[in-house]
């Protein structure tokens, strides 16, 4: 099993990931938009990847993307810490807690069986090291997104997670954890989770199903896992094969009233990307201008409220999908994080490529 533990099949790392690799401050983009993102995002099982579907590299080829074309040097970015325990067990039980230290256990949680054959110590190390700086992220990115109006964490979007049990390559409630510990230190109460995951935010729905303050949106394909589902405040299945058109169309109808249903101060974005056509996991057919545009709108939307709002990531299955969430965050930055237009030509890459999460 040592055999298993190594640097990430990044290989060694490159220099921008070396500045992102201890907790600091960074520096919020046009004041306006901060990024969050820590090397140790990255999972260190070398060949885990062959293990599931997901791209344990996605988020860091976004990350050393945006540096390479200019929109983000490494000092800019706020580097977490990993998450405390006891901000963990403001959503999740001690039991929980206590079954992340058995293999076989973990191993179903995250849908890659060989994963048993890990010894606790080191799959701790290499595994849910990553989750829980990655659950960081998010809380810290909300931190942000309230100094700053707009934070967008490289990861997190742990959506499947339940108080006593990961699901579905998701481990800590990450969204849920974030809101809890903000309203347990007075600095908000009221929050909206706009789920735009292709999968229906189950965990987040469970995790927040007692909280009349907080208000759970799921939009997601109705005929694919999770089955059978859990229930959101509001929840809108979408039918196979539903593209771009249609599904900014009913994003934009249901927007409006989300926010004045739920009057939150905070709103967090799950902009999971496998909606996208040709993902291995699902049947919409989104493209990755539609991914940018459904991304922009939920953020110009909350700007035009003066709401604080998180980005989180959440998966992608295809090996482009880290593209279309690039390429969103870029338009984010271009609109929102920038007082000039970006004059370095961006390096070339796919375009309206499929991809999920």
């Amino acid at each position: 099993m040592l055999a298993l533990l190594g640097v990430g099949s990044c290989g060694v790392p490159t220099k921008p990931m070396k500045q992102v690799k201890q907790p600091r401050g960074g520096r919020a983009l046009n004041d306006r938009v901060a990024i969050v993102y820590s090397r140790h995002y990255q999972i260190n099982l070398v060949g885990f990847e062959r293990l599931h579907p997901f791209d344990i590299n996605k988020y860091a080829r976004i990350y050393e993307r945006l540096v390479a074309d200019g929109l983000l040097r490494p000092s800019d970015v706020f580097v977490p810490a990993p998450i405390s325990e006891r901000a963990i067990l403001r959503v999740h039980t001690r039991r929980f807690l206590a079954n992340l230290k058995d293999s076989s256990t973990v191993a179903r949680y995250l849908e890659a069986p060989p994963i048993k054959l890990v010894h606790p110590k080191l799959l701790d190390l290499g595994v849910l090291s990553s989750f829980r700086h990655a659950t960081g992220g998010t809380l810290l990115a909300a931190r942000q997104a309230c100094r700053h109006g707009i934070a967008i964490n490289i990861g997190g979007g742990y959506h499947h997670a339940k108080p006593g049990a990961g699901e579905g390559f998701c481990i800590y409630a990450d969204m849920p954890i974030a809101i809890r510990t903000l309203q347990s230190e007075g600095k908000l109460r009221r929050a909206l989770v706009i789920d735009l995951d292709v999968h229906q935010g189950n965990g987040t729905a469970v995790c927040l199903a007692d909280d009349d303050d907080t208000f759970t949106f799921s939009m997601h394909q109705g005929d694919i896992y999770p089955i059978p589902k859990a229930t959101s405040d509001l929840d809108i299945e979408l039918d196979a094969g539903t593209g771009d058109a249609a599904y900014l169309r009913i994003l934009r109808e249901h927007l409006p009233a989300l926010f004045e249903r739920a009057r939150p101060e905070i709103v967090f974005l799950q902009a999971g990307c496998d909606t996208l056509a040709d993902d291995p996991l699902a049947s919409l057919k989104m493209t990755e201008q539609g991914i940018v545009q459904r991304d922009l709108m939920v953020i110009d939307a909350c700007m035009q409220r003066g709401v604080p709002v998180v980005m989180t990531l959440g998966g992608g299955y295809s090996p482009n999908a880290w593209h279309a969430q690039y390429a969103s965050i870029r338009r984010i930055i271009e609109t929102h994080g920038r007082t000039q237009p970006l004059n370095r030509r961006a390096s070339p890459g796919p375009r309206n490529r499929a991809g999920r999460t």
